[in-house]
């Protein structure tokens, strides 16, 4: 229980000392122009196309007709959605490990720091720097069958080059060749950051108990960069699953929906069929999975440091 105490200058009991007075924070109106972008253009997006995904909305029609849960059950039917889904989940696994484990390497190799190794970084990094629309365009030219500086190569070589993005069992791996030597520079900076941080003790100690270099490797370096790799591997992981840039530019979801991906098959749903309902119920589903795939990950994570 607070008392009041007596102010010197009145007499007068002063206010209980725990007793907070609500004052406006001038910070506030330096966020709110953020916030309200935010609003704007990102929160109220979301929940839009989460009540267009309840409802049979199309372009062109006057009324749009509640249908609840009616576009998700029709997914669960969907043959053409658990083909892009599956496509998905396997460009995802291999070229998050790819960039991943090819980072690392990388990393590891670029270790030391000379004139040389800075030009190799560099030329590493530099496809992160470009968008993926201008990646899969450039390596659309590179392996045109007819055009392409691959295939004449080959020829040269006394080879004959195949359609790398016309045919079924090589369209995907190429796509996914693509995605990894894009994103691979990427982990490599992130991991090389992490490596300069390991202590030398630790692997000179390492080395003085006989230690060979797989050994420091995975009893000393890997130990203390995991958050770097954890890192990599997450977003790595979030980018794959939004993949549409390199399919859209590079084989159009093709041959034979061999590459289409989710937000590929949302893009045919909602601006070619403008079935803008049946799409948000896929871009629902693509962000729950993403969502779910995240937190796994996280948790896993997580889990290794328990122990």
């Amino acid at each position: 229980m607070t008392t009041a105490t007596l102010t010197p200058a009145t007499g007068r009991a002063a206010p209980p000392r725990d007793r907070r007075r609500m004052r406006f924070n001038p910070a506030y109106l330096y966020v709110a122009p953020s916030l309200l972008l935010i609003g704007v253009f990102i929160a109220e997006p979301i929940v839009r196309s989460g009540w267009m995904s309840l409802h049979d909305w199309t372009v062109g029609e006057q009324t749009h007709t509640w249908v609840g849960l009616g576009n998700y059950r029709e997914l669960l039917g969907d043959e053409r959605f658990r083909n892009s889904l599956m496509v998905t989940g396997l460009y995802t696994v291999v070229v998050t490990t790819g960039q991943v484990l090819g980072g690392l390497a990388l990393a590891l190799w670029l270790r030391r720091t000379t004139w040389l190794t800075s030009l190799l970084r560099s030329a590493f990094f530099f496809p992160t720097i470009a968008s993926f629309a201008v990646v899969g365009v450039v390596w659309k030219f590179l392996l045109d069958p007819q055009v392409g500086l691959v295939n004449a190569w080959l020829e040269a070589a006394g080879l004959t080059g195949p359609g790398w993005l016309t045919d079924t069992k090589l369209a995907l791996p190429t796509v996914m060749a693509v995605g990894i030597w894009k994103g691979a520079g990427f982990s490599m900076i992130v991991l090389l950051a992490a490596l300069q941080g390991v202590p030398h003790t630790l692997v000179e100690a390492a080395t003085l108990d006989g230690a060979g270099r797989w050994q420091r490797l995975r009893a000393v370096i890997l130990p203390e960069i995991r958050p770097a790799l954890l890192f990599t591997t997450v977003i790595s992981t979030v980018t794959s699953l939004q993949l549409f840039d390199l399919v859209y530019v590079m084989t159009g979801g093709g041959p034979l929906f061999h590459t289409e991906s989710i937000v590929a098959y949302l893009y045919q749903r909602g601006f070619v069929e403008f079935r803008l309902g049946y799409a948000s119920a896929i871009a629902w589903v693509l962000f729950l999975l993403i969502l779910a795939v995240s937190l796994l990950q996280l948790r896993i994570a997580r889990h290794d440091d328990d122990e």
